[in-house]
């Protein structure tokens, strides 16, 4: 050291230590939010979902009318709805129903996408029209459809009558009750199937469909060999969907035949709400929801299963 410098001493720093416990509360208090709406959909998942399908359960073994406390019966509920002369056209109604929709209601929104994509103008107006449908409550579109059934002046048999052919007894015959339900149900869920289907059209790259057309394909194979290999998972999906949502179908037998006539129309969905609400049997309503739900999980577990195996290859 030089004349005149003064000494100082040298300070000690000890290097901070990791605060555990702090950092823990600031990322706790950082994923506050997202742990509020996580507890929030679990509650909600839990009161509207699983709490009834284990209600249910409990029920479908139980003699119970929400009035007198449930008796524990084991499988008398399941024999008493099988017994039923209702519960055989209750399935056979509801495997028909879903075939008549697969055959209509799966294919029809799947052409019309493969169309609206196909069109160079008014694309956003056809949308919307085709949306319609979907946008009025199902008990409107129901009595709409009620309305243009109608024997006498109903938009149907009027238009048959301009082309000279006799009215039909829409709702009221066995031969044409149960198709009557698949078009209106059609017509209900054409939008939402048909904006899906069309949003997978337009994720396809457009080299595809200028290599096709280069190759001199034509619209019908450019859909064979392009469309749906490349929308594939996304008609995998809608099959499964369409098949679940069609096995429960209610809303339409329910207000425009009644179950009618002579059976024609009862679904495994509508004889649940029969024996629920008309005879008070709320145990052979949970039987026969039960039944559904595992014929529903097991053909959606088959055909997952299928679906993977394919994919694989």
């Amino acid at each position: 050291m030089g004349w005149g410098s003064e000494s100082r001493p040298v300070e000690w720093h000890e290097p901070p230590t990791p605060d555990g416990a702090g950092a823990l509360r600031r990322a706790f208090g950082r994923n506050l939010t997202a742990y509020g709406f996580l507890c929030a959909a679990l509650i909600c998942f839990a009161l509207f979902s699983w709490y009834p399908m284990v209600r249910e359960v409990v029920l479908s073994f139980q003699q119970n009318n929400f009035v007198d406390p449930g008796v524990w019966v084991g499988f008398d509920n399941f024999r008493t709805v099988i017994a039923d002369p209702a519960f055989r056209s209750a399935w056979l109604n509801t495997a028909a129903f879903s075939g008549l929709a697969l055959v209509i209601g799966y294919a029809v929104p799947f052409v019309l996408a493969v169309v609206l994509n196909e069109l160079k103008h008014a694309k956003a107006y056809l949308r919307f029209v085709v949306y319609l449908p979907v946008m009025l409550p199902p008990a409107v579109a129901v009595l709409l459809f009620k309305w243009f059934y109608d024997p006498g002046a109903g938009l149907f048999n009027q238009a048959l009558d301009v082309v000279h052919i006799p009215p039909l007894s829409w709702l009221d015959s066995t031969s044409t009750a149960l198709i009557s339900l698949v078009i209106v149900s059609t017509w209900m869920n054409l939008g939402t199937g048909t904006l899906i289907y069309l949003a997978a059209l337009q994720s396809i790259p457009g080299d595809l469909y200028e290599s096709a057309e280069l190759d001199g394909a034509g619209l019908f194979r450019r859909v064979w060999h392009v469309t749906i290999p490349q929308t594939k998972l996304i008609l995998l999906v809608m099959l499964l969907l369409q098949i679940v949502a069609t096995m429960q179908v209610f809303i339409e037998p329910y207000l425009l035949t009644g179950g009618g006539p002579e059976n024609a129309t009862v679904t495994v969905a509508y004889l649940m709400y029969q024996y629920a609400f008309n005879f008070g049997d709320f145990g052979g309503g949970s039987a026969l929801g039960l039944m559904l739900m595992i014929v529903l999980l097991v053909f959606s577990t088959v055909y997952l299963r299928v679906s993977r195996e394919e994919d694989a290859r």
